[in-house]
Parts: structure tokens; sequence; C-alpha cells
């Protein structure tokens, strides 16, 4: 093959690798030993491009940090380079995840940044035991020492929160991490991007706990319609970033350069490869890289460190939400609303959002080519299991009595203008009128649970403010009250059972409901004094 012939062919796949981002092929995962393959093939395309070179009688070596221009004018691009783009032509992919949140800090404008805990010499020993330990690049630099100092000074109190959701999700992102051999430090990455938030939205609309836009979102199957963003999906979204970076690493054989494009898109790392001359090393290409990306490394670096040193800089997990391992989940038969589950298996809307935020209208829709679930603390689900035919009998009757009601309100005009008070949230607006959250989005226009004070609404209620609380089923009785030291709780404005219960060690949301004889979550009122017992 002519020289200036494989170069044009080079030339034009980069050129069209830019429009090639709505298309993917997806390797199937598998363990690869990809930098002793990159090595082969960097070796195959060294030979290739010799061969062709000696064919028009050119110098026989190529220079691995400079650009040789031939007698004809066409110049030659650095080998290692040339291959990272065409293995990236073979995955067909260019990312779109290119911005970053707030815990990323341009290092570059901390200067010598002091904190008496970690001296110098220990940070340096405890990077080097990180560097032995991990795939990373985790080499001791003032810039990482700056920024490790930093944020044990200003966030210190912020870790203890994310250690708390981390229960929650990391033992998730653990079991999709080794099933396609990712390493489990990978984890940490997901509080760079979101804070371990799944319903987290940067300002360019990068959405989820791994943060995908919508097209690079449709690309690995995360679907989004009016009900559901399956980029907000835990386990659907952590499977599609394990995807995602398994092909990134196959592409750059290189974990820290993997994840830089996992931030600003493999064209601009390979950009930074070519302007460092082929260094490959993250820390020698880091000043090509787009800004955001130049300190998102350095961010993964100084988590990582945090997080494994918790103990060690005083960081306390708080109190978990809820384990993993105490939630299942249904495929449902029926659609159902977060509302419907509340009333009649008594589970707080609350918990229904945190264990289920793909679903953006607090609504789950039932296609039969779908697989749509519902994720439940245990004692839930059986319930849920006991009971399914009563419960999609109660949804039934639920959806035939609002749509004889609905057109009566919209009709007569029987509506109210509310204004949104503090403490005010959907759920207890909804209770209050007795009509559904879904309802009061629909009205309103609302894609979100979010309310701002002042806020107006529009509601067609369907009760008097006035009435009173679900009365007491016949077969309730009262548990006995357990022994021993108890303290007072007076329910403010916005509280619910769930929020009172996080706020105190070992106490459910049952406990509260047996040693304060309540029945219904709509029993709950400002003001309303509970015993909270010690054993």
């Amino acid at each position: 093959m002519n020289i200036k012939n494989y170069i044009l062919i080079i030339i034009y796949c980069f050129g069209a690798s830019s429009f090639a981002q709505d298309t993917i092929f997806l390797a199937k995962p598998e363990k690869i030993q990809a930098k002793d393959s990159l090595r082969v093939k960097i070796t195959e395309l060294k030979d290739a491009v010799l061969n062709d070179t000696n064919q028009l009688n050119e110098p026989a070596v190529l220079s691995e940090n400079e650009v040789v221009v031939s007698d004809q004018g066409i110049a030659k691009d650095i080998p290692e380079a040339t291959l990272i783009d065409s293995l990236w032509l073979q995955e067909i992919y260019n990312s779109p995840l290119y911005d970053t949140n707030q815990y990323v800090i341009d290092d570059t404008t901390l200067v010598d940044v002091q904190l008496d805990e970690l001296p110098t010499e220990l940070l340096k020993e405890r990077l080097r035991v990180l560097d032995n330990e991990t795939p990373f690049n985790v080499e001791y630099n003032k810039s990482l020492e700056n920024l490790i100092k930093a944020y044990l000074k200003r966030r210190k109190n912020s870790y203890g929160t994310l250690m708390s959701r981390a229960q929650f999700y990391f033992p998730m992102f653990e079991e999709q991490l080794d099933r396609y051999d990712i390493p489990l430090e990978i984890k940490y990455l997901a509080i760079v991007e979101s804070a371990l938030k799944p319903r987290a939205k940067s300002r360019v609309g990068a959405t989820g706990l791994w943060q995908f836009m919508y097209q690079t979102g449709k690309q690995f199957d995360l679907n989004v319609n009016s009900y559901v963003d399956e980029r907000q999906d835990p386990l659907k979204a952590t499977e599609a970033a394990c995807k995602y970076l398994t092909a990134l690493y196959r592409t750059f054989g290189d974990w820290d350069l993997a994840l830089a494009a996992y931030n600003s898109g493999p064209g601009n790392v390979n950009k930074a490869i070519r302007r460092a001359g082929g260094k490959r090393n993250y820390w020698n290409i880091r000043q090509f890289l787009p800004r955001e990306t130049a300190g998102y490394l350095p961010a993964f670096y100084a988590t990582l460190y945090i997080m494994k040193h918790a103990d060690d800089h005083g960081i306390v997990a708080k109190k978990a939400y809820i384990n993993k391992f105490e939630t299942d989940t249904i495929h449902i038969k029926k659609q159902l609303t977060f509302e419907q589950i509340n009333k009649f298996l008594d589970v707080d809307i609350e918990m229904l959002q945190f264990l289920n935020p793909q679903y953006k209208l607090d609504i789950i829709p039932y296609r039969k080519d779908k697989n749509y679930y519902v994720r439940l603390p245990l004692y839930n689900v059986g319930q849920y299991i006991s009971n399914e035919k009563e419960l999609y009998a109660f949804v039934d009757a639920e959806e035939a009595k609002r749509e004889k009601q609905l057109p009566q309100y919209i009709e007569s005009n029987d509506r109210i203008r509310y204004k949104v008070r503090n403490g005010d949230y959907l759920g207890k607006i909804a209770n209050k009128f007795g009509v559904s959250v879904s309802s009061l989005k629909r009205w309103n226009g609302l894609r979100s649970n979010s309310l701002k004070i002042g806020q107006r609404l529009t509601i067609y209620p369907r009760k008097s403010t006035s009435t009173v609380a679900s009365k007491k089923p016949k077969n309730q009785t009262k548990k006995p009250l357990p022994k021993g030291e108890f303290t007072t709780y007076t329910v403010k404005s916005g509280d619910s059972l769930w929020t009172i219960s996080k706020k105190f060690s070992n106490v459910s949301v049952q406990n509260l409901k047996d040693w304060n004889d309540i029945w219904s979550v709509k029993t709950l009122k400002p003001g309303m004094k509970l015993k909270i017992f010690k054993s």
C-alpha cells in the first residue's frame, strides 16, 4: 500500500469519527490483556509504516517525539497515536461526557495548602501504598497534595454523608465492576461524577450517578421517556458505565487515560497524546487536556485517598437510609403510582423515591415488552407478594374513580390556587386535598418533585381540607410499649415517619408506628409528640 494512500485513509477515518457519535459497536466484555495487546499492535503498525516508508526510499526510523515530513510533503503521524485512532474507530465511540460536577476543583489555583494532621512525608507514603495496590498512577506531586488537603479542610463534613450513601450503592457498583473485570476503586468515580445522587443533573444535561448525556445513554440502551429516565436507574446506569469504561480501556490500555476519556471523550485525550509527542503517562499529557479534564483525575485520586483513609482523618459515616441487602425488587403487572403503593402498603413516598429514582413522575408504567420493577424494603416485599391480587384490585378501583371524577372537576372549573409554603412537598399537598401526586404534576406541568416557596399550584380538590385522617382499622391492636427510657420528639412541618426515623439510631418506621399507636402516615401532624425508645 502506498504510504500516501495509507495516511490519507487514516486522516479520512479520523475526520469521520466526529460524525460517529450516534453509532455504536460494543464488543462483548471479556478479560483482556490490553497492555500486551496494545504493544503487539503498535509493533505491527510501526512495521507496516516502515515498510511503506522504505518503498519511498525514506529513512527507516521514525522519531517517537517528532512528526517527520517526507519529500512529497506528507506528514507522518506518531504510530502510537495513530493506533489509538484506529482502535477507537473500531469501537465507534466518541463521548459527550465532558461536564464535571462541583467536586472537581482547579488544583492549579491552590497554593501550598497546610494541614497539620497530614505531613507531606506521611502523605507520600500513603500514596505510594495506593499506587502499589491499584492500576492507577497515584504518584505524589505538590498539586495533588494541595488538592487532598483542600478537600479535607473544606469538605470534610460532606464525606460522612457520602459514606452513608456509599453503604447502599457501593455493593451494587462492586458487583458490576467485578463482572466486567474493572478495578473496584472506580466505584469512587461516581462520587466525583454525581456525589452519589441518582437524580443529579449537570448544567449541560448529564444525568444520574454516572452522568450520561442523552445520546450516550441511548447508545447504551438507557431509555428516556415521559415516565422513566434509565440514566437515573442505579443498576442499569452502572452496567452502562462498565461497558463504556471497558471499551475505553480496550482502546487506551491504561486506566488513567480511560478515565480521562470518560470525562472529555477519547478524541481530546488522543490530541493530548499527540501534543505531548506520544507520551502516555497522564501526568505528562495533563497540560494538553481540556481544563476540566485536567482537574478530573486529581479529583478522583483525592477522593480515592480520602475514602481509603477516612478513619485516619476522623471521618465517620452517617447512618445509612437503608442497606441494599434490606431491599428487593418485584416486576409489576399493572401500572402503579407511588401514592397507591403508599396507601396500600403504608411505605413512605420518600423511601419509594430513594429506592426508585428512575421514575420521574412517581409512576411505574407497565408494558408487556418491558420489565419495569419496583424496589421495596424486604418487609414491604412480603406484604406485596402476599396481597398482590388485592393491591391490583385496589389500583383498579382507584383508577376507575379518577376517570369519573377528573372530567367533573375540569368541566365545573371547581379549582383552587394553592401557594406553596415552607415545609410543603407534593405528597403532603396531595394528601391535604385528597388528590394524587401524579395529578398535581399533570395539572401543573411539573417534571420533578421540586417545589419553591411561593410557587402557585392549580388543584382540583376532591375533599374538604378539614377532612380528618383515615380511621384506624378495626383489626388494628395496639402493641405493648417497650420498657426503659425514651425521649420525646415534636413533629415539625414537613416531617414524615421515614425522615424522623433517620434522625435516631436503630429506629425504624414500624417502631415509630408501634410506639405511638400510628396506623397511617396521614395520622402524623405538626406539633404531635412521639415517643422514641432508646432500647
